[in-house]
């Protein structure tokens, strides 16, 4: 028996926020992970002009993930067109492994009820595949990518989630 989620929040993304998530974007472990980030991910000036764009357009829902003492654990978002729009998620390390991420995308999910909605995951990031299934996700085709944060091409699992 799978141990229950744990509870968290989604909310407004603030430019307190900023700094977390700026700090967890660039872990090592998450960047490789995570395989399809910036060129650069310490670079400061482009993370905050990304954020000041995503933030400001209302094609993307972006959402800081917070606990019940509101630290923010990472975030979720939605982007692109309506026939294509596609998740995303970003967890800080020290909270991987708890369930976080799958409790947030779920809360994510319930929240937006326009499908299809579409995901890519590297096809060795085993977790982020399993918190995908988890919420209904399936495979629907792999492709190969260039990964910059792997300066390498990479096998890319591309997933649906039906309507």
């Amino acid at each position: 028996m799978a141990a229950p989620l744990p509870e968290v929040t989604l909310r407004e993304v603030t430019d307190a926020d900023l700094p977390v998530i700026y700090a967890q974007m660039k872990e090592p472990e998450g960047v490789r992970m995570a395989a399809f980030t910036a060129r650069d991910p310490s670079d400061r000036a482009a993370f905050d002009a990304h954020w000041q764009r995503i933030r400001h357009d209302p094609r993307v829902t972006v959402r800081a993930v917070v606990d019940a003492q509101g630290e923010v654990l990472g975030h979720v978002g939605v982007f692109g067109p309506p026939e294509e729009r596609e998740v995303t998620y970003w967890i800080g390390r020290r909270h991987w492994g708890r369930g976080v991420a799958t409790a947030a995308l779920r809360s994510l999910l319930a929240a937006t009820p326009d499908r299809p909605l579409h995901a890519r995951v590297v096809a060795d990031n085993a977790a982020s595949l399993r918190v995908l299934t988890r919420c209904g996700f399936r495979t629907v085709s792999t492709e190969h990518s260039y990964a910059p944060a792997r300066d390498a091409d990479v096998a890319e699992h591309l997933l649906t989630l039906p309507a």
